[in-house]
């Protein structure tokens, strides 16, 4: 059955208009403008769940002037983001309207927490590459307000920006790549930007990206937008960062839904890049983040910081499940997206409730919380021990089959791929650790100082034990998780047949004896926390000159430094300054489109000028240099005007009778003006600047080039036929500039052509009487 259009329109608009009237309503209902939210996020789940068992694309004309369509597309993969979403978004909603009690700004605060929710919607149905980007940068715009809710507050606006920095580069690089994929698509006989269509024929279209070249920058600009997105190494230093925003953000942003954007990206673009390229770039990425991320998390001490780390983690540990060739990459992948929604969203709402009623989020400041906290400690453990991966918790099953596909990497390719399987390994024994760290808030030893800790409202309470009620649901049964939600999320982003099961192991496999070492050593090494913690330290500390956040300050300062003297450069008051770098901007911008358009030197073969402009042209040039050498003003007013009518004449002799006219006009005009301001004067003004006379040769040099360059593209030859070049611009002009007939396409190219230059003109005319004005008053002044 096809999915209705209207209804997944209304489940992706229904967030945007309720962001735009949330502000509104917040002034006549106050903090209840929170159950807004909840019944908006429930009827986008409601809306969306009446699609579940639908298959297929829908769309709906948007600029058919560009082909450009708003296409959705249902399947596995898309229910169970978007269900994920508007689902943990009805549980995020509750938790806010306890939590943020008593804070400013919650009109703000909602309206760009909806809006978030219903771009990733859209996100999740898009089957249009531009519709695709837009709500992928509209996470970016949306998270860069919710993370910068305390704007009075410096690491909260440093945050946001490094977020939206990282996450809008991110999404250039989707942009580009987007761009590549369309291409090979038109290559292929596809609908350019259809995504849909490029996954139902990915082989053919990545054939077309190998033959010409883009397969691999593809490739890497869609992994490099899905790292930043998604927090893998090395841009995964903006997320601690963003743990500055409030609880509910974190975790609705930052572990349920939109750090896995990048994921779902990876898992949606699979069927295109399927193979060996896709395998070494991406499944590396992955299980070097779930290495690093689980390595920052054992030494945090903050207890959102141990969090976001392993969130990236996880992260890593999707992404690389992904990355695998076998069928055990998409089933890995997409259980583990699910699992990790719910356990990590779990978590993070513990440690809201923990910041919120104990005053305090530093681990060694916290302990023995579950008599005070017993609903807490519950969540606390079925959602660390998940973590962990440790049996029979949910989180054990999607890592057992992630641990089979990374087996299945290294038997097959052999050599170096050994060590997926390996660090994978190292990972999770990190991970064991971590988890139990966090557990340990609950169940160690309760620090003296920690005062009397208070249960937690209902409001907050609540959404996590519903979390950590689907925890325990998916840890008892996980196959009727996988006949239901994994199944066909998986096979979405498979390449093959998808058959995937989950149980308590039986007998010893390869990934059942990784599982066991992994829990083996993680609770062996426990007891030693404290030690491994601070020997983590200490590498940490020694590599802190190289680390990510670092070099990000550095390359900010340098660009703040780089725009500092460029602007004392370009904007010293001078008149001369300003039209030498507005000469030079437009002919780097005239010859740019050369290069592009036509990409090589013009053609003389065959051209030739008559003898009476070659005549012309030579009184002319000596006429110009003649100016540069005179000692009168008069004589060199004289040589100029002499110069100018050469230029008349040469429109006269090339049949330019329009433009002569206007040159004589101008010419003479100029003359008079020049002679009339001659006794105002003065005799000698200064030393020649040899240096400033070089700067403005060489500018004259390159005007002079380019409009040799401009003459000679469209020249004609000696018998009144066209160049090379200017032929070909014949030929192609109707199809490359998208016009019915050569002389629309010649009036709009040139026409946009002709403006720029007459745009500069007016730069420097407004230049001029602007320095005019300024030395109106300096002879009164002195």
């Amino acid at each position: 059955m096809a999915p209705d259009i209207w209804v997944l329109l209304a489940a992706i608009a229904f967030p945007f208009l309720a962001a735009g009237v949330t502000p509104g309503i917040y002034r006549l209902v106050g903090e209840r403008v929170s159950y807004v939210g909840v019944a908006v996020a429930a009827t986008s789940f409601g809306l969306i769940l009446t699609q579940a068992g639908t298959h297929g694309t829908v769309s709906v004309s948007w600029i058919p002037s560009l082909d450009i369509v708003l296409r959705l597309r249902v399947d596995g993969l898309a229910l169970l983001f978007s269900l994920l979403a508007s689902g943990i978004g009805v549980l995020i909603f509750v938790y806010a309207s306890g939590y943020m009690h008593d804070k400013p700004d919650l009109g703000r605060f909602y309206m760009a927490l909806l809006a978030f929710m219903g771009s990733i919607l859209g996100v999740a149905f898009a089957a249009d590459l531009v519709v695709l980007f837009l709500f992928w940068e509209l996470t970016s715009v949306c998270s860069f307000v919710l993370i910068g809710y305390h704007t009075d507050e410096a690491a909260s606006r440093y945050s946001a920006r490094m977020a939206m920095v990282i996450t809008v580069g991110g999404g250039l690089c989707l942009l580009l790549g987007a761009v590549l994929i369309s291409l090979g698509a038109g290559l292929a006989g596809q609908e350019s930007f259809d995504l849909a269509q490029v996954l139902t024929n990915s082989e053919t279209v990545a054939e077309e990206l190998r033959a010409n070249g883009l397969f691999v920058p593809s490739l890497v600009l869609v992994t490099v937008a899905a790292a930043a997105k998604s927090a893998q190494v090395p841009l995964s230093f903006w997320l601690p960062r963003a743990m500055v925003a409030p609880t509910p953000v974190s975790a609705f942003l930052h572990s349920a839904t939109m750090v896995k954007v990048g994921v779902y990206a990876l898992g949606r673009l699979r069927p295109l890049y399927h193979g060996p390229e896709w395998t070494l770039v991406v499944a590396t990425l992955g299980v070097v983040t779930m290495l690093v991320g689980a390595l920052l998390a054992v030494i945090s001490r903050d207890i959102k910081e141990l969090l976001a780390y392993s969130t990236a983690s996880h992260l890593g540990l999707m992404v690389a499940a992904f990355g695998f060739q076998s069928h055990y990459g998409a089933e890995g992948g997409a259980f583990h997206l699910f699992n990790h929604a719910l356990f990590k969203a779990g978590l993070f709402l513990v440690a809201g409730i923990l910041a919120h009623q104990a005053g305090t989020r530093h681990v060694d400041e916290l302990g023995g919380l579950w008599r005070e906290l017993p609903v807490t400690a519950v969540v606390a453990v079925v959602a660390s021990l998940s973590m962990a991966g440790l049996p029979p918790f949910a989180g054990f099953y999607s890592k057992e089959i992630m641990f089979e596909a990374a087996w299945h990497a290294g038997e097959t390719s052999g050599g170096l791929a050994w060590l997926y399987p390996v660090t994978a390994v190292l990972a999770s024994v990190f991970t064991v650790l971590y988890s139990l760290r966090f557990l340990w808030l609950f169940l160690g030893d309760r620090p003296d100082d920690l005062d009397p800790v208070t249960r937690a409202p209902a409001s907050m309470a609540v959404p996590a034990l519903v979390l950590g009620v689907g925890v325990a649901v998916v840890s008892v049964a996980p196959a009727y998780a996988l006949d239901f939600v994994v199944e066909d999320a998986a096979t979405a982003a498979a390449v093959e047949s998808v058959d995937v099961h989950a149980g308590l192991p039986t007998e010893l496999s390869p990934p059942v004896a990784m599982s066991g070492v992994t829990i083996a050593l993680g609770l062996a090494s426990f007891p030693f926390y404290d030690d491994i913690r601070r020997r983590l330290d200490t590498i940490y500390t020694l590599s802190h000159r190289v680390h990510p956040n670092v070099v990000y300050d550095n390359v900010l300062a340098l660009a703040g430094r780089l725009s500092n003297g460029l602007d004392r450069t370009v904007h010293n008051g001078l008149i001369r300054t300003y039209v030498w770098w507005v000469l030079l901007s437009a002919c780097s911008l005239t010859v740019a489109g050369y290069a592009v358009a036509v990409g090589g030197l013009p053609s003389l073969s065959g051209a030739s000028t008559p003898l009476s402009i070659l005549l012309v042209l030579g009184v002319a040039i000596v006429a110009a240099v003649a100016v540069t050498t005179t000692e009168s003003h008069v004589t060199g007013v004289l040589t100029l005007g002499i110069l100018g009518f050469m230029v008349a004449i040469f429109y006269i002799l090339s049949s330019g009778a329009d433009l002569a006219l206007t040159q004589l006009v101008v010419e003479t005009l100029l003359l008079l003006i020049f002679l009339l301001v001659l006794e105002k004067m003065p005799a000698f003004y200064s030393d020649t600047d040899w240096g400033r006379v070089a700067r403005d040769g060489v500018l004259a040099a390159v005007v002079g080039a380019t409009a040799t360059l401009s003459v000679l593209y469209t020249a004609r030859d000696e018998s009144d036929g066209l160049t090379e070049t200017a032929q070909y611009y014949i030929d192609h002009a109707v199809e490359g500039g998208g016009g019915t007939n050569v002389v629309n396409v010649i009036l709009t190219d040139f026409r946009a052509f002709d403006t720029l230059g007459e745009s500069i003109v007016i730069v420097i005319a407004a230049l001029s009487v602007l320095v005019l004005l300024t030395m109106r008053d300096w002879g009164e002044t002195g």
